[in-house]
């Protein structure tokens, strides 16, 4: 029996926030994170930590963030 595959097309599927911010802090940095998304925790003194969890309880910020790291990601 075949398992249906509904998040093959999910490119966030397996992959935590910690994850998608981190890659995104590599490659442009705090302050292109701030320009981009214009939240405190991007703009002062910004950590992971405290911005993971800003982000995971401000719904808008965190599809922000993750709309970008898909549009980044490489196209198939």
């Amino acid at each position: 029996m075949d398992v249906p595959q509904k998040h093959a097309r999910d490119p966030l599927h397996g992959v935590t926030l910690e994850a998608v911010l981190k890659r995104l802090v590599e490659r442009y940095g705090w302050r292109e994170l701030a320009r981009r998304v214009p939240i405190r925790c991007f703009m002062f003194d910004p950590t992971v930590k405290s911005s993971l969890i800003f982000l995971r309880k401000t719904p808008w910020a965190r599809k922000k963030v993750e709309d970008w790291y898909v549009a980044d990601l490489p196209r198939k």
